[in-house]
């Protein structure tokens, strides 16, 4: 695809404008992003324009939505399911952005004009946000992550079942050495067209991450995320280990849950056992601090669960008391029963319902993966090539006159200033995004609206072309991602 710019020639080389590099390109070589490239005299985009096209998959064929005079009523979805959207894949930038972006694009929706406004967006103030499906310990909070020896990011907040990393952001790629901001470049690219990259955590883990699939944590593949905390597995299993042992302990970096003591275990008359838990009591039954983080049970750095156990009060336990031990997946386990001296004693061998109850809590258990969320403030100068009023378009964003994805995946757009936007990249097509050596990533963004909203905005209303000439320039076409927009059912309330 040509690039629709004035290029400058110099020495028999052109000079492309897509970023702030300004490259002068030799006929047949590539600039430095390798995204456009001199052929003939003319500066062509190497990735292609990518149209989703309006289709479904049918045993294993790929059919035709229904044509705009099937009778359907319009949902109100922006980019109708029946019909190719464009994306901003492939479509090119219009840097420096007082251009029109490289393609608006109109289509009647059941008789409603609207307009696509599509631009690959180079963005400096761009991350991904990573969460981690495990109980393992990656790192403390604010530990810094690096990529070959060069801080790319740090940990942030344990959430429900998983841990979650911050990547990329403007001073990593900017506010450092020029080898970080390569390297913190090359690894959001990786990321966020759903490669494989290895994070180095310091005082903590290595982790290789992809979206999608499952993180491999110091060499070790995971494959369960846990279902609940200690406390919360209690809550749930307890009346089905009420009658088959004594005691239970769900052993928890966060919240160690002891049936006998939480108030499910006394809802359902479980009689004390004297049992003490090495950690910090909260509320009855719940205990924190059992141990030191880590990759042992429940996320902890022990491998013996009876370490966190103080002496049986002689009081209530007595010989024969049968105790299961388990971890928040089911992965690790163990049988005791109470021997004459009150110690604990390993058993080879579980009773069938109380194996029956482990492999419950493993059935609950969902696969481990990670998700990989890009992150970019599409605010600046990236306006201006959709109208001539820029914050014009950041208010309609907000009112919900304009619709924001990325690649054609549903973008998340943070409340209050500016166009910041979250987008999964497993739902874009592959190899949605690039680079530009300054460094930055280059990102899709497509901003949909009906075309009178267009106009108010101070839109470039002489650049718009009609869907089928853009399909014409279109040199990849894919089918939409099962279950997400722009095909996924989805209703909008047009404003005031």
């Amino acid at each position: 695809m040509v690039k629709q710019v004035v290029e400058a020639a110099e020495n028999g080389k052109i000079r492309c404008d897509a970023c702030p590099v300004m490259c002068y390109i030799a006929d047949g070589r590539a600039g430095a992003c390798d995204r456009y490239a001199n052929q003939g005299g003319e500066l062509i985009r190497v990735d292609p324009l990518t149209i989703i096209e309006g289709t479904v998959s049918s045993g294993g064929k790929v059919v035709p939505f229904l044509p705009d005079n099937s009778g359907d009523d319009w949902n109100g979805d922006l980019v109708n399911a029946r019909k190719p959207f464009i994306t901003a894949v492939g479509a090119g930038t219009t840097y420096p952005d007082y251009k029109p972006a490289p393609f608006i694009v109109s289509q009647k929706q059941n008789g409603v004009d609207m307009v696509t406004v599509v631009t690959e967006g180079i963005f400096s103030y761009c991350g991904v946000k990573i969460k981690v499906d495990t109980d393992r310990f990656l790192g403390q909070e604010t530990s810094v992550v690096h990529v070959d020896g060069e801080p790319v990011g740090h940990v942030m907040t344990g959430e429900y079942g998983s841990q979650m990393l911050s990547l990329g952001g403007v001073h990593h790629l900017t506010g450092g050495s020029k080898k970080e901001g390569r390297v913190t470049c090359d690894t959001l690219l990786k990321l966020c067209n759903s490669e494989a990259v290895e994070l180095a955590i310091d005082g903590g883990a290595r982790i290789v991450v992809q979206a999608g699939k499952a993180p491999i944590i110091n060499d070790v593949e995971e494959t369960r995320m846990r279902v609940g905390c200690g406390s919360a597995m209690i809550g749930m299993f307890a009346k089905q280990w009420k009658d088959m042992v004594d005691e239970v302990v769900v052993v928890d970096d966060h919240i160690t849950g002891v049936l006998s003591e939480h108030q499910a275990g006394k809802l359902l008359n479980v009689p004390p056992t004297g049992i003490r838990i090495k950690g910090r009591r909260s509320t009855p039954g719940r205990y924190f601090q059992v141990a030191e983080p880590g990759t042992g049970w429940g996320g902890t750095n022990i491998e013996d669960p009876l370490t966190i156990l103080g002496d049986f009060d002689p009081k209530a336990a007595y010989p024969g008391l049968r105790m299961l031990m388990v971890s928040t997946t089911g992965e690790q386990y163990g049988y005791y029963i109470l021997d004459e001296n009150l110690k604990p004693v390993l058993q080879s061998v579980l009773p069938a319902p109380v194996q029956e109850s482990v492999e419950i809590i493993a059935e609950n258990c969902e696969p481990a993966l990670a998700t990989v969320l890009f992150m970019g403030g599409a605010g600046g100068s990236l306006r201006a090539g959709v109208t001539t009023n820029p914050v014009r378009l950041t208010r309609s964003v907000k009112e919900a006159l304009t619709h924001v994805s990325c690649g054609g995946a549903p973008a998340y757009v943070w409340p209050a200033g500016g166009i910041t936007v979250m987008a999964d990249v497993t739902e874009m097509p592959s190899n949605s995004f690039g680079y530009v050596p300054t460094p930055a990533l280059v990102a899709p963004i497509e901003f949909t609206m009906r075309l009178d909203d267009y106009r108010a905005l101070g839109g470039h209303m002489e650049a718009i072309v009609p869907i089928e000439q853009a399909i014409e320039l279109a040199e990849r076409k894919v089918a939409p991602m099962a279950g997400t927009w722009p095909t996924a059912e989805r209703n909008f309330k047009w404003g005031a």
